[in-house]
């Protein structure tokens, strides 16, 4: 990455000196939070309950979702790769500034991005690939959300100095806040965050009613969370991007880490009724945001200094084979994973015969066999020099 050196008209207030290499570190990391949804996570479900271990139990445990209010390591997936795409931003719209694009172009990229996430998410879950109309479904995806926090981060770090940008993320969280606290809804009692009986979800249901199929998660009102999710990882952006140490880049990617988990867990857990406000992922909720984008800070400062201050990199290409090619990763995995002639398919064409010999072990060695599978595709991509980015 070259030192970005642009007129102060032209940069948005935030703008600071960029460092001069591409930051391993970030693929590396979006690789190693790709893999747990692509392989890792099937490849626990597979082993685990034929271990009777306290280790295999706890690892079971940690890759299901929480049911409704709590955390596990399953639930930082989706937050973290939301945040790292708000690492990016500062370094994508700055990189774009330098070489003089226009607002009306970067403006233009960032809305063709939103569509093309938007149709993607709809493939997987949308029911898009019917070719029936009446099938079709406004749903809650993980691109999709992706799609919309990243749309409203942007416009943030485009038209924000710091602090705007920090009381703008503030005021999301606050505003969802209040909003699922403060307004009654027909029928229930206010303030009662459960399923279909809190603001989100009657917004949802008002708006779209049976569009949403199955999808009803309240998730317009949770492109606020969502964005604030993007915009903590463009604070971290703007960190690695500073002109600080790495030593002290460091130390405030952990320290905004420590102090994000402290508030999500003081707001989410100690605080008294009706101030408390519960860490619920499934309504992406304020105080899920702060505890998810904690441990987002805490990773990437830990990759950041692994990977890219000590330079300790030979470890970290398996995850950055799949890292710099995030998208396909997960496409791949949604649309082909066990489906005919997919991924599952091809490992089984190797491995079903040794059935016999493996035992109960034959459905982890298939799910090791396909996450191989998917790896090789992405290691030909690499090896091609083949980047399949929106």
């Amino acid at each position: 990455m070259t030192p970005v050196n642009v007129a102060l008209a032209d940069t948005p207030p935030s703008l600071t000196r960029a460092p001069r290499e591409r930051l391993e570190s970030l693929d590396v990391l979006r690789g190693f939070d790709m893999f747990m949804i692509v392989g890792f996570d099937r490849i626990v479900r597979a082993f685990c309950p034929h271990v009777d271990h306290p280790l295999c139990k706890t690892l079971q445990e940690q890759f299901t979702h929480v049911e409704w209010e709590g955390f596990r390591f399953y639930d930082l997936i989706f937050p973290l790769f939301l945040f790292i795409i708000g690492v990016a931003i500062p370094f994508s719209v700055n990189h774009r500034l330098q070489r003089g694009d226009p607002r009306v172009r970067i403006y233009a990229h960032l809305l063709l991005r939103v569509v093309v996430l938007v149709f993607l998410g709809m493939i997987v879950n949308g029911n898009l690939l019917t070719y029936d109309p009446a099938q079709f479904q406004i749903t809650y995806s993980v691109l999709q959300m992706l799609a919309l926090g990243y749309l409203v981060a942007s416009v943030f770090y485009l038209n924000l100095r710091l602090r705007g940008q920090i009381v703008a993320s503030a005021a999301l969280l606050l505003i969802y806040y209040l909003l699922q606290n403060f307004v009654p809804v027909p029928g229930h009692e206010m303030g009662v965050l459960r399923p279909r009986a809190n603001f989100g979800d009657w917004l949802n249901d008002l708006i779209l009613g049976d569009l949403q199929g199955r999808w009803r998660l309240g998730w317009i009102l949770g492109i606020l969370t969502h964005a604030s999710t993007a915009m903590l990882g463009v604070f971290a952006g703007q960190v690695l991007l500073s002109t600080q140490t790495e030593k002290r880049k460091v130390l405030w990617l952990w320290g905004l880490g420590l102090a994000c988990l402290s508030a999500g867990y003081l707001w989410g857990c100690l605080l008294p009724s009706p101030l408390r406000f519960a860490i619920v992922k499934d309504r992406w909720t304020s105080t899920f945001v702060l505890f998810a984008g904690g441990w987002s800070f805490l990773l990437l400062g830990l990759f950041y200094l692994v990977v890219d201050v000590w330079r300790l990199r030979r470890w970290g290409f398996f995850f950055k084979v799949i890292g710099v090619n995030a998208i396909f990763a997960y496409m791949a995995t949604a649309l082909f994973w066990g489906r005919g002639w997919a991924l599952g398919s091809v490992a089984e064409v190797f491995l079903g015969g040794l059935k016999p010999y493996v035992g109960i072990w034959h459905e982890t060695l298939v799910a090791l066999g396909t996450s191989l599978v998917l790896w090789l595709i992405l290691l030909h991509l690499y090896r091609c020099r083949i980047f399949l980015k929106i």
